[in-house]
């Protein structure tokens, strides 16, 4: 064998059992390897990556038999995907429940054109991905006529350079089995994010070269980490507990539950206000009486005003912290003290603007949230909790009348519904009004797509579908018309794996926010108003989302057009989902955003 059993203790990563039955190979033989592409199956194994998401390809068709006749199709397992970009979003959906990443492998470089898009959004996500791309003959003698020229790039991976964190491709196969290890190292280090090795067909097809010298992969991907410096830590706390009006800004943190208690327990021992951010996942219970808000699509009253009379901030790795301080204070430089904890700069490059304005910051603490929190609640222990226990805050319920639906009334409906379940919601509209659902727990919300790329919505949907299976928690997504038809052929896959999984389309038949937009330039120009529907609304005809739910093998509600029918149908579609099916339920809302 050309690589060693790891001796990485635990084996997490496994991938579970999909249905019985579903793609399992006959004869698989992991004998010995015997061509180039075996190798570099055995070097994606040994990165405890549980499955690859996949549109296969010819460019990799000798990977794509060593996963399936050499590895006998298991870690990884193959997921099969209708679109390349299905493929990257459903790694970053898995990535955003469990923290850890999936494989994909993408077809030369028109795969990887389909799929930069999905790949930008784990980037802007800062979301862990391996991504195996694969090119044409690089000998060009070697190349079949037309179709292996037109699949051949000079730097294939010039296209997503700017939006991954690293990206090789290997002139031999003891240099592919390295390079696939170094992508496992660095997608998993923080700030994590894609990588992209591009596997040349030649070298996936011949004979293995004389057996390599055997390594053990764990020794090739230590665990990287940047620890708080406790004296930073200390003396960022003493600036918190001695400041009036602390306010701690939440942005990207973990999903670990030991990670959520100890953001609680700082906050509690320095008795500061919370903001949250619904373009990250959960990061503090939002039924806590500290917390003063969550961020969404604009403005929250009740956050801006925790910013405007903090007199210390703690921002925690926070999406675009100069934005949300303009966004509070207007042009005015804040007068509180800000520490910033973020290792976000490492990445940051010339091409994507993505690290957002220059934030007023007076002191910069380079390391991972989750250590430099336990840093600072390690300099706390001896003090008592400033915290005093109150009320949590009462969440949106209008009535659910006979007549059209608002999207607050949609969310009642549906948190009557899964009262007292386990629900983790993987992805909310941009309708979505913050005071209409808790946050209790870091797996209830996973966030957003991360780079605004309309249609990732069902894949990232799939991805956590995927990584909640078997966990006791109802995967459910709401999204709108427009996400959903422009990445709706996902559906299949995770009908196809018996993935468990709750869609709800919130359905306003037009690309609404864009409307908003034609709305504002007609008024600033004084032209028609009335105008602004044009070229925005999905009408005449209707699209039938529950028929193409069905099409693709899911169970489709809808259209439901009466807030009074929603309990019912939602009803049954969560029985639906606890019994193991895909549902996807159209309800068609009233269009606009919450305040």
């Amino acid at each position: 064998m050309a690589v060693k059993k790891t001796s990485a203790k635990g084996k997490a990563g496994k991938s579970k059992p999909l249905a019985p039955g579903v793609e399992d190979p006959n004869g698989a033989s992991k004998s010995g390897a015997l061509f180039g592409s075996d190798i570099m199956a055995e070097a994606i194994a040994a990165l405890d990556v549980p499955y690859v998401a996949l549109n296969p390809g010819a460019s990799y068709r000798g990977l794509h038999d060593s996963i399936v006749n050499y590895l006998g199709n298991e870690d990884p397992k193959m997921i099969l995907c209708l679109h390349e970009e299905h493929a990257i979003a459903i790694a970053q959906g898995y990535a955003k429940v469990t923290g850890k990443p999936m494989a994909c492998a993408i077809h030369s470089n028109v795969g990887l054109m389909h799929a930069s898009m999905a790949i930008f959004n784990a980037w802007c996500d800062r979301m862990p991905i391996v991504i195996l791309g694969a090119t044409g003959n690089v000998d060009s003698v070697k190349r079949r006529p037309w179709i292996e020229w037109i699949h051949t790039s000079r730097d294939q991976a010039s296209i997503v350079r700017n939006y991954v964190k690293w990206d090789d491709q290997p002139g031999s196969v003891g240099a592919a089995r390295e390079s696939i290890l170094r992508a496992g190292l660095v997608a998993r280090t923080a700030p994590m994010g894609p990588t992209y090795v591009v596997l040349d067909v030649e070298l996936q097809e011949e004979s293995a070269p004389e057996p390599l010298p055997p390594i053990d992969p764990a020794r090739y991907m230590p665990r990287v980490s940047y620890h708080c410096d406790p004296a930073q830590a200390r003396a960022a706390v003493d600036m918190l507990a001695k400041a009036k009006n602390p306010l701690i800004m939440m942005g990207r943190v973990s999903r670990s539950e030991g990670d959520w208690a100890a953001r609680l327990e700082l906050a509690e021992k320095l008795g500061a206000r919370v903001v949250t951010d619904s373009k990250v996942g959960a990061a503090f219970p939002t039924a806590h009486p500290l917390h003063a808000g969550c961020m969404g699509s604009g403005a929250v009253p009740e956050a801006t005003d925790a910013i405007k009379k903090a007199d210390v901030i703690l921002s925690l790795d926070w999406v675009d912290l100069a934005g949300t301080l303009k966004t509070a204070l207007g042009d005015v430089e804040t007068k509180a003290k800000v520490v910033q904890v973020t290792l976000d700069h490492i990445i940051h490059n010339g091409w994507s603007m993505d690290y957002m304005g220059l934030a007023t910051v007076d002191m910069a603490i380079a390391a991972e949230t989750g250590l430099a929190v336990a840093a600072m609640v390690k300099a706390l222990e001896d003090k008592p909790n400033k915290f005093k226990r109150g009320e949590p805050p009462a969440l949106v319920s209008p009535p659910l009348k006979k007549g059209p639906i608002s999207v607050n009334q949609m969310v009642a409906a549906l948190r009557q519904v899964v009262e007292g379940k386990d629900v983790t919601l993987l992805q909310i509209p941009l309708s979505w009004n913050t005071k209409t659902w808790h946050f209790n727990h870091p797996l209830d919300y996973t966030g957003s797509d991360g780079g605004g790329g309309i249609g990732s919505g069902p894949g990232i949907s799939v991805g956590g579908a995927l990584a909640l299976r078997g966990s006791g928690r109802l995967a459910i997504s709401i999204f709108g018309d427009g996400n959903f038809m422009m990445g709706c052929q996902a559906i299949w896959t995770a009908a196809h794996y018996k993935l468990p999984l709750l869609i709800i389309v919130a359905n306003n038949q037009s690309f609404y926010n864009d409307e908003l937009h034609q709305e504002r330039m007609a008024r600033m120009r004084n032209r028609p108003v009335e105008n602004k529907w044009i070229g925005q609304r999905m009408v005449d005809p209707e699209l039938d989302l529950a028929t193409i739910a069905r099409g693709q093998g899911a169970i489709g509600y809808g259209p439901v057009k009466s807030a009074d029918e929603l309990v019912s149908v939602f009803t049954k579609a969560v029985a639906d989902l606890e019994a193991g099916h895909v549902v996807v339920v159209d309800c068609r809302v009233l269009p606009g955003y919450a305040p």
